[in-house]
């Protein structure tokens, strides 16, 4: 006797298609523009505002702060204001921050790999 496949159960066919809830979050997080980048640019060290400001092309003053004040709320990055004269605030990578790095750091290497490169513009 022959089985026709429409016959055989199948283990999804009654289950909704779902997305891993860690996997909405981080791209939620991710995907937000400069958030990876940010933190991509703190793995080679603490870094001032108009540091950062020079690494990241193209990223306003004010978008800046609010993804540092962002990142520092989720506890990723820490600030340090240094005593002047001159006054300075310094960035850095928290300990949660820096175990996000081996996770960029693949998926640096995935793009390097099979993602076209932009144009210089």
């Amino acid at each position: 006797m022959t089985v026709a496949k429409s016959d055989v159960p199948h283990a999804c066919a009654a289950a909704a298609r779902t997305c891993d809830e860690a996997l909405l979050r981080v791209f939620g997080f991710l995907g937000k523009r400069w958030n990876g980048v940010l933190i991509g640019a703190l793995a080679e060290g603490p870094a001032g505002f108009a540091e950062l400001g020079r690494t990241l092309p193209g990223i306003s003053e004010s978008v800046l702060s609010d993804r540092l004040n962002e990142l520092t709320t989720l506890g990723l990055i820490s600030r340090t204001v240094r005593e002047g004269p001159p006054i300075g605030v310094s960035y850095q990578l928290t300990v949660r921050g820096q175990a996000l790095v081996p996770a960029l750091a693949a998926l640096a290497d995935w793009a390097r790999d099979h993602l076209p490169a932009t144009p210089a513009g």
